[in-house]
């Protein structure tokens, strides 16, 4: 963080506290729109959140990790949305109550041109929103872009550091984490167990190399999954930040951006239980929690949930998933045209694959974007060209 930022960060702590998140004590425009961006880092398995469970498919691709087909009998199946997809069950009291509201769209098949499968490149393509074909502006974000062109909209990112997404705007942008950061540490309890069980006995040697290899091995994953995160804090306690990301939003900020990390599920991803399952049950209780402390103004919001990429459409050899392409976003909000799937799709087959591994990009968030912000912003023409150069909007009639 530089000076400018750390000062603009001090300013907007030192006022957290007189707010107390509750009461006005900052004046706003009333009844004017909301956007808030909320960047999963890591690489979210779209297809054990949005199932395909119309496809056979799905079910040969992942024999352990994937989700039961409906069945009204057992909650730990699949909610059905429409005939082809459906729901983790593990937000059936967050999100799937904002669907049957038709507060919440999907679009599959969505992402970038990036076929990197690079965190950092896919996440850095999509904060600067500019066309592939150009070299780019790394201290130039879509959002810092959108924040010039719009007039009289306050913006704030709720990060220990200005992404990328926020650089480069005309005026300056404070940020602040409303939460603690989190580590990953890989507990060594259990080799210490182990190793014991083997002292004095001729496996003491091969028992003590074997687990110090699993430890180098599962650290450098556990490294790489916390730099796919770029810091990012994790799900846990998404809802309580949500909360204060609420009353800030509703009171003194109209442009905001948040990101959670810790969804890069290389290992025992799992299913309805497992890291995945538990970062989108506090993913969704966030989203749920925002809502509702949002109260009336629910209805002047939009929020957009993306990931920088999809994971591969099969399991892997440690009952996990690898670094996708195409993924599903989320468009949330008290006037979104929801409760329903959105966006150009193809049957969910091997034959559609991208490269026999992963979805395919046939909604390209550029776009896309271009067409919501010209809804809720009633952006158009060369404004819509300033944030997104290049772009071809597409109007979903999200909003």
């Amino acid at each position: 963080m530089n000076r400018r930022e750390f000062l603009l960060a001090t300013a907007s702590a030192a006022a957290l506290p007189a707010l107390s998140f509750s009461g006005r004590l900052f004046a706003a425009p009333a009844n004017s729109p909301r956007f808030l961006f909320v960047f999963l880092r890591g690489g979210y398995d779209c297809n054990n959140f949005l199932v395909p469970y119309s496809s056979d498919f799905y079910y040969e691709s992942r024999p352990t990790i994937a989700i039961a087909k409906p069945d009204s009998a057992n909650p730990n199946t699949t909610i059905p949305l429409d005939t082809n997809w459906g729901m983790n069950p593990v937000l059936r009291d967050s999100i799937y109550p904002l669907w049957q509201k038709k507060q919440v769209a999907f679009i599959p098949f969505a992402g970038t041109d990036d076929l990197s499968r690079s965190h950092f490149e896919t996440q850095d393509n999509i904060e600067r929103g500019e066309p592939m074909d150009q070299g780019g502006n790394y201290r130039s974000g879509f959002m810092a872009r959108l924040s010039s062109v719009l007039t009289g909209v306050p913006a704030i990112s709720f990060t220990n550091s200005l992404p990328l997404s926020f650089q480069g705007a005309s005026s300056d942008i404070p940020n602040i984490s409303l939460r603690g950061n989190t580590k990953a540490n890989f507990d060594e309890r259990q080799s210490a167990i182990l190793a014991g069980m083997y002292k004095n006995t001729a496996l003491a040697s091969a028992a003590a190399d074997g687990l110090s290899l699993r430890s180098t091995v599962s650290m450098d994953l556990q490294n790489e999954m916390v730099a796919a995160s770029r810091g990012a804090p994790n799900a846990s306690g998404f809802a309580q930040e949500t909360q204060r990301i609420a009353t800030l939003m509703r009171d003194r900020y109209r442009l905001g951006f948040v990101d959670v990390g810790g969804w890069d599920t290389h290992v025992n991803q799992g299913n309805v239980t497992g890291g995945l399952a538990n970062n989108l049950r506090n993913l969704g209780d966030g989203l749920a929690a925002y809502a509702t402390t949002l109260g009336d103004e629910w209805n002047n919001t939009t929020v957009v949930v993306v990931s920088e990429f999809g994971r591969t459409f099969r399991e892997n050899g440690d009952r996990g998933t690898d670094h996708g392409h195409g993924t599903v976003h989320w468009v949330l909000g008290g006037k979104v045209n929801g409760g329903r799937i959105a966006g150009e799709q193809v049957a969910v087959n091997q034959q559609n694959l991208l490269q026999n591994r992963d979805y395919k990009v046939l909604n390209n968030y550029r776009d896309v974007y271009s067409g919501l912000l010209g809804r809720v912003w009633g952006l158009h023409g060369n404004q819509l060209q300033t944030v997104f150069p290049q772009a071809k909007p597409r109007d979903l009639q999200l909003v």
